[in-house]
């Protein structure tokens, strides 16, 4: 009798195989009859668990826990959010990503992609980035926004942990608003990358962020430009610096560079004071 060889079958979405992890988690936020945001798709997947945490008003907020570790070379992730019209939808993080190296030798990409509609709010506020030695990680953010969405998003990208070099960054950041680019940037850090650590980019400095603050309150008062930390000091006090500047169109823009993540943050959240005063 001979007998047949077993049909191979597909890795299950979120299941990682010899080529990688493929994963994806989508969240809808929707405003009710009363206002009141829900979240009628909370759909975790892979390395991404997704925790509902407690709001105070309208707002719907919800915190994204790391299941295993990812992402790592040859892994493919995703976040999908969507704030609908009226609603405001808060994301944040439980702990930093570390990017790993994989056995495959094969980038790993990490993609999210946010929409806002016209009235809605969204926030997405992860924790750091960290990309470890040895890891090659592509990453986009896409953003589509309504002409009357409000939107607060940080990056933060911390350049290899505590005393090791860094890992191959590859990061695009594209913001479009009613249909056109508000903006479109790209950076590069790590291996194979000509003069990512000159004093004309980082300059020593470990991490890097920004903060992105667009919303229609800019188009009456747009952002001043202000320096953040020692302004007009050197920066090799080790406090880091920034600026913070308006955006052709409404909204601000805010960049820094420190020596670690917890200075960086200092920097960051010193933008947003600062246009939360103007």
């Amino acid at each position: 009798m001979t007998l047949a060889p077993p049909t191979p079958t597909a890795p299950r979405a979120g299941a990682r195989s010899a080529a990688g992890l493929r994963a994806t988690a989508r969240i809808l936020a929707r405003t009710d009859a009363h206002g009141t945001t829900r979240l009628p798709v909370l759909d975790g997947d892979g390395p991404f668990a997704l925790r509902r945490l407690r709001a105070h008003g309208n707002q719907a907020k919800v915190c994204v826990v790391g299941a295993m570790s990812a992402p790592l070379g040859g892994d493919l992730l995703a976040i999908e959010a969507t704030a609908e019209a009226g609603s405001t939808l808060h994301l944040t993080a439980a702990a930093a990503t570390v990017a790993l190296p994989g056995r495959t030798g094969e980038p790993a990409r990490y993609d999210v992609r946010l929409t806002v509609g016209d009235g809605a709010r969204l926030d997405w506020l992860p924790e750091p980035l960290i990309s470890a030695a040895g890891s090659d990680l592509r990453m986009t953010t896409t953003v589509e926004l309504a002409p009357t969405a409000r939107l607060v998003l940080r990056e933060e990208q911390v350049l290899g942990r505590s005393g090791e070099e860094t890992g191959a960054l590859r990061s695009r950041l594209t913001v479009r608003r009613a249909g056109r680019t508000l903006l479109d940037q790209e950076t590069a850090y790590g291996p194979g990358v000509q003069g990512w650590d000159t004093p004309a980019v980082l300059g020593g400095h470990r991490a890097v962020g920004q903060l992105l603050l667009i919303g229609p309150e800019f188009e009456a008062r747009p952002a001043e430009v202000r320096l953040l930390g020692a302004a007009g000091e050197r920066s090799d006090d080790g406090a880091g610096q920034g600026v913070l500047a308006p955006l052709a169109g409404p909204g601000a823009l805010a960049t820094a560079v420190a020596p670690d993540a917890l200075r960086l943050r200092r920097l960051l959240d010193e933008a947003a004071v600062a246009t939360a005063a103007e």
